[in-house]
């Protein structure tokens, strides 16, 4: 920071109009040079503080026309190099934030320097109306002081008579256009009208000049000789003869001609995006809630969501110089499908662009622009000799404005588009409220998970495992839920996704072991299930397959409940088995080995082949419930019965147990049982429920 205020100061200093030394300055730019430094990295970012850099800048006599480049010009080369920490603020977001900042300094200088302006305004109106009221008492004297600031005054100052015509300029007045002092004077002030003029400076004009106001100030344009436009800071005042009456006009001109490119260039630059040029987050926004702003039954508006397919492929396997060539292409091509001016295309993130239409006469206008944008895309962009396929996903949202804010309507967009990317990619989507609803809601759960297992929201419900040689339980599965405080109690199927994809199954898992051995424990303890004592299952998930510590915590959770390895099975679906290498297969062997049951879940939908079993580690065959189906009906489908019958064969040439998922009528368990399975569970038998539930009586089978 030390080292930037020094660069400041010696580039700055040259330019300054001020009393002190070269290391007295560089002195005082140090507090400001901290508060730029804080400024950029403040969360959340504000760059007004920064304007009070310009003020103190101006305080310090930093005001020859050279200055305000010269300040700026070093805070734009140097700020980021000396002051930003990329591992607080990333380099994109850093300099979007310096331009900001410059602008914000920009603003401070020219408040600050209007504001002195002013009171040197209002000083020359004293000694204007000074020496008008005393002409007759000291002509003389007033006349030289009037001279000495009318022609050292550093800003244009001109008078002229009440019906336009011009008196006298000062030479700051003169050189402002072009030096030429009869053409200044020689043209009446109402012929110095611009196409960029605000509505009310001519009426204020002649308000004035009729003396129905003392003054006015405006922001006024002028045609210059050279053909170039001279901004100002225009004040005009009336001035007034000793009894009251209108007299003169008073014109104070500042050229603030540099000032206003600097701020459209600063403007542009933190409104576009530098790498394609198209307009970036901060301008869409800006249009958006624009259009979203507007009233009336007609006023509708569209959005295309628009993110490339495959993108980080091509930054990693050709390089970002690459990456950042194609998507100049694409924002070429998707800048040549706008087509009106109420439609606006702009980059929000790396391959996010978004397509803006502000009045769009129906839905097909929308679908419309995205068919043209895919159509665009559909050619290969040849960058570095190579030509690369681009492939694009666009979530469309349409409808009336004022319904939804800006972040809504994005967040309906950002949906849309990772639906058209989770079909497939290289297509379009329309919003649906449903569809958004239901995302938000797993978002929403997804969010709750960890304080739910803090909270003990789960709870595990058992449903019976029965032999079918003679109808008796022999174990129960464990099956968690979630009693959610909102939404009341809610199935596997709905979370269990959720917590495999955030890595939470891992604890949940091993809070569910614990229960179901503990609950295990209790049933041995109390007897139930005879000489035989009762089984638990347990699902395993894939994640905690390949889990590291899968063996060392289910020994530990065994050891500390004091349960036998027999007495617990671990389901493991038959597509994570199948998908597993040797690797990963190890842990279930050495859980086998110890006397853990292993079996396959869900056999039969996946994409295994029966010969692959000899490979498992398993011990029981789990078949699922779509194979047993047909034997529900009167008579029973014989494909379904080779099927059953084939599969039961083979699992028990391979030594493997096989359990039958699914059994909901007696036919069908009778059918089952004649089969050879081994057992069975299903609602004939009993739903899932509390663990006293496995000690009451299941429906007998009669053997034969």
């Amino acid at each position: 920071m030390r080292r930037f205020a020094t660069v400041w100061s010696r580039a700055v200093y040259p330019t300054t109009a001020t009393c002190m030394t070269l290391a007295e300055f560089e002195q005082h730019l140090v507090p400001l040079a901290e508060l730029l430094c804080t400024s950029l990295h403040a969360h959340p970012f504000d760059p007004v503080p920064a304007r009070a850099v310009g003020q103190e800048l101006v305080d310090a006599h930093c005001t020859t026309p050279e200055a305000l480049p010269q300040i700026l010009g070093v805070v734009d080369a140097y700020l980021l190099l000396y002051c930003s920490d990329p591992s607080r603020l990333p380099p994109e977001e850093a300099r979007a934030r310096c331009a900001r900042l410059q602008h914000a300094i920009a603003a401070g200088f020219a408040r600050a320097l209007q504001e002195r302006t002013r009171l040197e305004q209002e000083a020359l109106s004293r000694a204007a109306l000074t020496a008008q009221s005393q002409i007759e008492q000291a002509l003389h004297e007033s006349e030289t002081r009037f001279r000495a600031v009318f022609e050292g005054a550093s800003i244009g100052i001109g008078i002229g008579t009440l019906d336009g015509r011009v008196l006298e300029v000062n030479s700051a007045l003169t050189r402002m256009f072009g030096g030429n002092e009869r053409l200044v004077r020689d043209r009446p002030i109402k012929s110095w009208v611009h196409p960029d003029d605000g509505p009310n400076v001519w009426r204020m004009y002649d308000e004035l000049a009729r003396g129905e106001r003392d003054h006015f100030r405006t922001e006024k344009p002028y045609h210059r000789p050279d053909g170039t436009v001279l901004w100002t800071h225009l004040t005009v005042s009336l001035l007034r003869d000793p009894d009251g009456a209108p007299r003169y006009m008073l014109a104070l001109i500042e050229d603030i001609t540099e000032r206003r490119l600097l701020h459209l260039r600063l403007r542009y630059e933190a409104t576009h995006d530098a790498l394609t040029d198209l307009p970036n987050r901060t301008l869409f926004f800006e249009r958006l809630e624009q259009a979203l702003a507007r009233k009336g039954d007609a006023a509708r508006f569209g959005l295309c969501y628009l993110d490339l397919d495959g993108f980080k492929t091509v930054n990693d396997s050709l390089g970002h110089s690459v990456g950042d060539q194609l998507l100049v292409a694409v924002a070429e091509r998707l800048q040549s499908c706008v087509k009106g001016p109420g439609q606006l295309v702009a980059r929000i993130g790396g391959d996010e662009f978004v397509a803006l239409n502000t009045d769009p006469e129906n839905s097909g206008d929308i679908t419309e622009l995205a068919e043209r944008a895919l159509e665009a895309l559909s050619t290969p962009v040849l960058v570095d000799g190579r030509e690369l396929t681009v492939r694009a996903s666009i979530g469309i949202v349409e409808g009336p404005a004022g319904e939804r804010t800006a972040a809504e309507v994005l967040r309906s967009a950002d949906i849309t588009m990772y639906r058209a990317k989770a079909q497939g990619g290289n297509r379009y989507e329309l919003a649906d409220p449903d569809s958004d609803a239901r995302i938000i809601g797993r978002h929403a759960l997804t969010n709750r998970l960890p304080v739910a297992l803090e909270a003990r929201e789960f709870f595990i419900e058992y449903q019976p495992l029965v032999r079918m040689s003679d109808g008796s339980v022999e174990g129960a599965e464990a099956l968690v839920r979630w009693d959610h405080p909102r939404h009341g109690v809610l199935g596997p199927d709905r979370f269990i996704p959720l917590a495999e994809h955030t890595g939470l199954i891992v604890p949940l898992g091993r809070w569910v072991l614990e229960e179901a051995v503990r609950q295990a424990c209790e049933w041995q303890v109390r007897g139930i299930g005879g000489t035989r004592p009762l089984r638990v299952n347990v699902n395993l998930s894939p994640r905690q397959l390949s889990h590291p510590e899968l063996v060392s915590d289910t020994v530990a959770v065994l050891e500390n409940a004091g349960l036998p390895p027999g007495s617990l099975c671990l389901e493991v679906t038959e597509s994570a088995m199948i998908r597993a290498d040797d690797a990963e297969l190890k842990p279930l062997r050495q859980l086998a080995e110890l006397g853990v049951g292993i079996a396959l879940d869900d056999f039969g939908t996946g994409y295994s082949n029966l010969a692959s079993l000899r490979r498992l580690p398993a011990s029981t065959l789990k078949l699922d419930r779509s194979f047993t189906r047909g034997l529900q009906q009167q008579p029973a489908d014989p494909v379904d019965l080779k099927v059953v019958e084939g599969i039961v064969s083979l699992a028990h040439v391979l030594d493997l147990s096989v359990t039958v998922e699914g059994v909901e009528t007696a036919a069908q368990a009778e059918q089952l049982r004649d089969l050879g399975c081994d057992s069975a569970q299903g609602w004939f038998y009993a739903r899932p429920g509390p663990p006293e539930q496995v000690a009451a009586p299941m429906p007998l089978v009669a053997a034969q």
